[in-house]
């Protein structure tokens, strides 16, 4: 671990007016952000004449608070969406036409789908749909497939999983059986939310408790069982622990290499001891990292340790391949009033560093973001950090950690000013490019210091995440193999890179474009694969 201190903080909004439970960047630089619909009014008002009716609502039966908004990042401005079911601890995943699909909930959202197409006109609104999932699914977890259909995982007292949108006459409901094994009895699951990435031989690696798998889903096989990580704790919630999938690199290669990396959580009887109305204990998060290159035939995992122990932490993938690890609590669980200790400093993860030095602390934030907190990555780099509200209503008052409704930004020490001369600027291909799969692609920028360090440049391409509950779900980098690089003269520059070849390696969508040289991106561009 070095202690160098980085990275700038920006108070962005003081109030937007609800708490930022669910994050998803859109392709038009909005950020839809909701929280639920079951504990009462929000702080923010919806549009004159729009109510939300629920006669079997014990809070609230009628409701004109808004409880989602869309975010404008480029305008730093705000206005209420309406949204009427339930989307307590839900989850969601962008289809490939840029469309949020988001799924589930408590209550009367629990078998609801809710749809929301990007605009620029500020008149697009949820769509909600009854009764489309085949069950309820409460803290499940989503992601796109190859063929751009995405699939929903689990949720609370729910092994199986479905496909969104359903094939016709074709059966959509199938068992896991390994959502049960790992479920945790003596208190809660401990395998919610669980950690899903798709990998370049196009099956699944889910991570639950402590254990993963991999996951044939068209055939319902599990192909490989992989080792129990290292001290048997629990890593998904309540214990919520976070995971990425590291960049992925060499695209051309026959077989491409996978590591997923899973920090933090708690101890195991961490959730019955905090929870103990008589005798709240807050035991002290893990503070250790397992690290497993998950295609190798002999898998095993590698334990690191963090500089801070950490729960409830975000791990957002940066433009340069690096992880942010940010948010959350040195003690407790997730839950209402049961974790404590705010981690205020964010931490580097380099994983292309020895092991020892991989950790770096960052400057530390002044709001403590607790439970129910969120962070997704923006086009120019930044990380856009909101949420924490551990409480079952908006509590501003006599709490030790209020209601947070204020959004925040962090810059990693990549966009201070000094680096503004070795920062490239993207020329081409234009913003929302359409890309094809194993396409030649022509990427122009320039970059005001004049000399490219051509060991030290790199072409990412980046899926934006839906976020929710310490896990950025459909988070994947991609490094693009470069050919060629020219100089152009006036300082600009032209490099040839290869896009991925299959969606198993990068499933069709938007994706933002970075190029990276010494370790410092430009400003993205959205690109559209397909």
């Amino acid at each position: 671990m070095t202690n160098a201190a980085g990275g700038r903080w920006q108070l962005l909004q003081k109030s937007i007016g609800i708490s930022a439970m669910h994050m998803q960047l859109l392709n038009n630089d909005r950020v839809i952000m909701f929280d639920r619909t079951d504990f009462g009014e929000s702080n923010l008002s919806l549009p004159h004449g729009k109510c939300r009716n629920n006669t079997g609502e014990k809070a609230l039966k009628v409701d004109c608070t808004a409880h989602s908004i869309e975010y404008n990042v480029l305008s730093n401005t705000f206005r209420p969406l309406m949204v009427h079911t339930d989307t307590w601890c839900s989850s969601g995943t962008l289809m490939p036409n840029g469309t949020l699909i988001q799924t589930g909930g408590n209550k009367n959202g629990g078998r609801v789908i809710r749809i929301i197409k990007p605009c620029s006109d500020d008149k697009c609104d949820w769509v909600e749909v009854k009764n489309v999932l085949d069950m309820k699914r409460w803290y499940a977890t989503n992601h796109i497939l190859p063929d751009g259909r995405q699939i929903v995982i689990g949720g609370r007292n729910q092994f199986n999983y479905e496909f969104l949108p359903k094939k016709n006459g074709a059966p959509n409901l199938y068992s896991l059986p390994f959502l049960n094994e790992t479920r945790d009895s003596s208190y809660v699951e401990n395998n919610l939310y669980p950690f899903v990435f798709l990998i370049g031989d196009g099956n699944l690696f889910i991570f639950a408790n402590n254990r993963a798998i991999l996951f044939n889903y068209s055939n319902s096989k599990v192909v490989k069982k992989y080792p129990t990580m290292p001290g048997g704790e629990p890593r998904c919630f309540p214990s919520t622990g976070s995971a990425v999938l590291l960049p992925l690199k060499n695209l051309s290669a026959p077989s491409v290499e996978a590591e997923v990396l899973v920090c933090g959580g708690a101890p195991k009887g961490s959730a019955a001891k905090a929870d103990n109305k008589k005798n709240h204990t807050f035991v002290r998060a893990l503070d250790t990292c397992g690290r497993i290159k998950i295609t190798d035939p002999n898998p095993q995992w590698v334990m690191e340790t963090m500089p801070h122990a950490r729960i409830m932490g975000d791990m957002i993938l940066l433009p340069n391949g690096n992880v942010l690890i940010i948010n959350g609590a040195a003690a407790g669980v997730a839950g209402w009033e049961i974790n404590r200790n705010p981690v205020l400093n964010p931490v580097l993860y380099r994983p292309d560093h020895i092991i020892g030095s991989r950790f770096e602390s960052q400057n530390p934030a002044t709001i403590p973001r607790m439970y129910h907190s969120t962070a997704v990555l923006l086009l120019d780099g930044r990380v856009l950090v909101g949420g924490s509200n551990p409480h079952k209503r908006y509590n501003f008052t006599g709490v030790l950690f209020p209601t947070e409704l204020s959004l925040e930004a962090f810059s990693p020490a990549y966009l201070d000013p000094e680096n503004s001369n070795l920062r490239p600027k993207i020329v081409l291909p234009p913003s929302h490019a359409k890309l094809k799969y194993k396409q030649n692609l022509e990427v122009r920028f320039t970059l005001a210091a004049g000399n490219v360090t051509l060991d030290k440049l790199s072409v990412t391409m980046v899926v934006p995440s839906f976020t929710t509950h310490s896990f950025a779900m459909n988070q994947r980098l991609l490094v693009l193999g470069s050919e060629k690089v020219a100089g152009l003269g006036n300082n600009t520059y032209t490099v040839q890179v290869t896009t991925p070849g299959s969606g198993n390696l990068a499933p069709p969508g938007y994706y933002l474009l970075f190029v990276v040289h010494q370790d410092i991106p430009s400003k993205g561009i959205w690109v559209n694969l397909q």
